[in-house]
């Protein structure tokens, strides 16, 4: 029945990968944390100072092993414990049992580091600062990337011998040492821009002028830090289509027709923008994980500061809700790809038709 519907047989068979793919994650998002020796309750009782010898403080250990999941209740709601009357632990297995089960009923879980403050609160808190700084860099860097590639392209000669080394050298730089380099040069050396931090640290973050105003002034460094990159990588990308296009006949042809410049470079830009609509779409899907080195660079409250502190301290759960969110947004920025493509692109669809038939 479905041979006769080849674009639905396509979309489902991609979609069965990437649920694999999902599930593949999600296993691995959970073992990579628990790979350490450190009990993350330990931990959190060490800095607490209470020791776990006091009958309090076992019973407090007892609450964060409950609360975390750690360790088996009995049929009454307590917590099981040995002949020596310590906790009985869960296995890995009861653990990911758990974890799957609550990740489906949309509970990421109770941060350790941050206790009693539920992960899904901690993330709500750091997304939109990081989505403030990554979709507008995203945005700009592919406009004005793509426009230079493409004007690179056309015009040759002196402008492009000088606009693509400078395109190689942004792209070729990672965030943080460029943003290091930002750091050194406008926070350090010359005082102009602060070098950390996501607003001033007298100002109570709030719906006004002055919260506004210092939020975009600690906002310029980290900005630029991604936005020259990412115009550097996207015009490099529109160059090589760029040249490849000028060489096909359809442009030729237009220039011996006498067409103006302005209306070939926009035939150009056209039919070289399916890759890089390829690039942006997934650009997009690793926005709130693209930048996390670049955040903790730069202490801004994103989730990059989100992340360092819970690897420090073996926060599981944080770890498996940042890196959950992330896995969901790539796998479905890519889906989506597959499917605007199976759409958009000409040869896609007849390879299609032609399997359907």
């Amino acid at each position: 029945m479905l041979k006769q519907y080849p674009t639905v047989r396509f979309i489902l068979h991609r979609g069965g990968w990437y649920l694999l793919t999902f599930f593949v994650a999600v296993t691995i998002n959970f073992l990579l944390p628990r790979m350490g020796s450190a009990n993350p309750v330990d931990i959190i009782m060490g800095k607490s100072g209470g020791g776990l010898n006091s009958e309090d403080a076992q019973r407090k250990a007892d609450a964060y092993l409950k609360d975390f999941g750690l360790a088996k209740i009995g049929p009454d709601g307590e917590i099981v414990h040995d002949a020596d009357g310590k906790a009985v632990k869960t296995t890995l297995l009861e653990q990911f049992g758990t974890y799957v089960s609550n990740t489906l009923h949309g509970d990421l879980g109770t941060s350790f580091q941050k206790y009693p403050k539920k992960v899904l609160e901690v993330i709500g808190d750091a997304v939109p600062w990081t989505i403030a700084l990554q979709l507008p860099t995203i945005i700009f860097g592919w406009i004005v990337g793509n426009l230079l590639g493409a004007l690179a392209a056309y015009k040759r000669g002196t402008f492009d011998r000088v606009f693509f080394p400078l395109a190689l050298l942004f792209s070729a730089i990672p965030f943080f040492v460029f943003g290091m380099l930002l750091v050194y040069f406008f926070a350090v050396q010359w005082s102009i821009f602060p070098a950390m931090g996501g607003y001033a640290q007298d100002i109570v973050p709030g719906f006004n002028f002055e919260f506004f105003a210092s939020a975009a002034y600690y906002y310029v460094l980290p900005f630029f830090s991604i936005f020259l990159i990412s115009a550097g990588g996207q015009a490099i990308g529109m160059r090589s289509m760029g040249i490849y296009e000028l060489g096909t006949d359809y442009i030729k042809y237009a220039k011996w027709l006498g067409i103006k410049e302005t209306r070939i470079l926009a035939y150009l830009f056209r039919n070289a923008m399916l890759p890089q609509l390829t690039g942006l779409a997934l650009s997009l899907g690793g926005m709130i994980g693209g930048a996390l080195i670049t955040e903790m660079s730069f202490s801004y409250p994103g989730l990059g500061m989100a992340m360092l502190p819970a690897i420090q301290n073996n926060d599981y759960p944080m770890i498996q809700g940042v890196t959950l969110i992330v896995t969901i947004c790539v796998l479905v920025a890519n889906f989506t790809v597959d499917i605007l493509i199976g759409f958009l692109d000409p040869r896609v669809k007849a390879g299609l038709q032609m399997g359907g038939n």
